[in-house]
């Protein structure tokens, strides 16, 4: 418990900092929307201009981006590259950061199994994660009321949100793998940031190609929203496919750091 408490104390500060520029880009997409709404068929002819492929890559869709959902979801790509770095900085830090502060050997002196150090670990990283989208789910619930004009399904609504979650725990389970197998990255940030944007790239090919099978390489187009508002739910098999990658991925971490040779100082 000790060591659970001192984790997410330690990420305390990244999950404000975090939280909070994830509401601050709800908050500014979506008070976009009025105006955008009301000079919606202006918009539609702009949008019209670009090529289909440009269209499908950065997630426009002409026929529902006028609605609160629509517009919603465009702008929702770009909070879920935001919390995915998040989520990918927490897990590739977890982990690595005793081996590059020199501590690993410490901490494994203290009367406590490594079971028990990457379960303190990633608990508290999964606690942050928890209390980053409950803020961020319920001010995006507040500001979407303020800015519709019409009715909105709030289930889909919640259903889109809740999705940053799903996909932050993919890459929450792909950076702690990370960091067991190099243990010593020098610079958490930059690992973070190459290996989230070259998966939200390979994401914007799949959606230019329509490749079914491509979009199982990135965690990014799991769930589609434009799938998601017309049928009030998650394709089974993306969401069944990413419940095993993130248990394969943190079952396979627990055994690697068991099995590990730590150096001493």
């Amino acid at each position: 418990m000790n060591m659970f408490l001192h984790e997410l104390k330690a990420y305390r500060k990244s999950t404000i900092v975090w939280t909070l520029s994830l509401v601050a880009l709800v908050i500014l997409f979506l008070s976009m929307f009025p105006s955008f709404s009301k000079d919606a068929e202006e918009f539609k002819k702009l949008l019209e201009g670009f090529p289909v492929e440009v269209r499908k890559a950065i997630g426009l869709s002409i026929d529902s981006i006028a609605t609160l959902l629509g517009f919603y979801s465009y702008a929702f790509l770009y909070l879920k590259l935001a919390g995915a770095i998040q989520a990918m900085n927490l897990g590739t830090s977890i982990l690595s950061k005793e081996s590059r502060e020199k501590t690993a050997d410490f901490l494994l002196t203290k009367p406590v199994t490594r079971k028990q150090v990457v379960t303190a670990k990633v608990m508290a990283a999964l606690v942050s994660l928890i209390l980053t989208n409950i803020v961020f789910i319920m001010l995006s619930f507040v500001m979407a009321s303020i800015v519709a004009g019409d009715e909105f399904s709030k289930k889909v609504f919640f259903l889109l949100s809740i999705t940053l979650f799903f996909i932050q725990l993919m890459f929450l389970a792909l950076g702690i793998i990370i960091s067991v197998i190099f243990p010593k990255i020098k610079s958490v940030i930059s690992v973070s940031l190459g290996t989230v944007f070259g998966f939200f790239m390979l994401g914007m090919i799949s959606s230019t190609t329509d490749d079914k099978a491509l979009r199982y390489l990135t965690p990014f187009y799991y769930f589609d929203s434009a799938y998601i508002v017309k049928n009030t739910g998650y394709e089974n098999s993306f969401l069944v496919t990413g419940i095993i990658l993130i248990i394969a991925a943190v079952a396979a971490s627990y055994y690697l750091y068991a099995k590990k040779d730590v150096h001493s100082v």
